[in-house]
């Protein structure tokens, strides 16, 4: 069946949902229900999503969103399609943009606005692979030796996805409903009976195709085929991984029950290798 609603993975279909004015509500809504113990946001301000490095390098950071609550305090969310193996880096380099634009010229005593890194990761980092139920990683600067939070203003917020596996029946509070609609909303035909608050109505209404004009379908169609080649480089590449892995595994008199454990693959699949 044809999708009825746009893909928050794409990059066309996050910035829908979330990047434009008009419903910067929807935007609001997430990160309050994500930062349920940091002070709430009222409003928000949509920033320029480019910054260019002060460095001989020149180098660029392109933020998928870049905004400004009501207090002056940044919040940076990136949506992150595909595995990358220095996100986290890459997360603190982008951190480091919205602390140096706040330097005011002549005398200035160094008082900082609060800044948020989040990242959205339609994967799982490598060192989180053991944790199949923490999904959601927040992240500050902290003093070791006490465990306790050395500075309170930057934060680093990580949701893994492919972790997500709660069924409608099991969503329980609003964050579980929205890291549902995050995941599923294109395998959707209706608005699941869970998702019943106003906030959901809009943005079902804001991701039906149907209702996108002529230019904004075209637009989807380019991010939704970029998204799918992606997918398939990815989906392709795992595959050969597992081939290579139980292939060794057989030729080392592996247990066949070991080799279906560790890859996944079915005992005629490892048969026919």
């Amino acid at each position: 069946m044809k999708e009825k609603y746009v893909n928050p993975f794409t990059d066309f279909g996050f910035k829908k949902l979330f990047g434009e004015e008009v419903n910067k509500d929807l935007l609001i809504d997430f990160l309050n229900n994500l930062l349920v113990d940091e002070q709430q946001i009222k409003d928000l301000t949509y920033l320029k999503n480019e910054h260019i490095s002060s460095s001989d390098t020149e180098r660029k950071a392109i933020f998928d969103l870049y905004c400004e609550n009501e207090r002056g305090e940044k919040f940076i969310v990136e949506l992150q399609k595909a595995k990358q193996n220095f996100f986290k880096d890459r997360s603190v380099y982008y951190s480091t943009f919205p602390i140096q634009e706040q330097a005011k010229q002549g005398k200035w005593n160094f008082e900082l606005k609060a800044v948020y890194t989040i990242g959205i990761l339609d994967f799982i980092f490598d060192d989180h692979k053991n944790e199949p139920e923490k999904l959601v990683h927040k992240i500050k600067l902290s003093d070791i030796e006490k465990n306790t939070v050395f500075y309170e203003k930057l934060t680093y917020i990580y949701l893994e996805m492919p972790k997500f596996i709660k069924t409608e029946e099991e969503l329980k509070t609003k964050f579980d409903k929205w890291l549902y609609v995050l995941k599923h909303l294109p395998d959707l035909q209706d608005r699941p009976k869970a998702l019943q608050e106003r906030i959901f109505e809009k943005l079902f209404k804001t991701a039906e195709i149907a209702k996108f004009t002529q230019k904004e379908r075209l637009e989807y169609e380019d991010s939704l085929k970029y998204y799918r080649d992606l997918r398939n480089v990815i989906d392709t590449a795992v595959i050969e991984k597992v081939l290579i892995i139980a292939k060794q595994m057989k030729k080392d008199r592996e247990p066949i029950e070991k080799i279906i454990k560790y890859t996944g693959l079915s005992k005629e699949e490892i048969e026919k290798l």
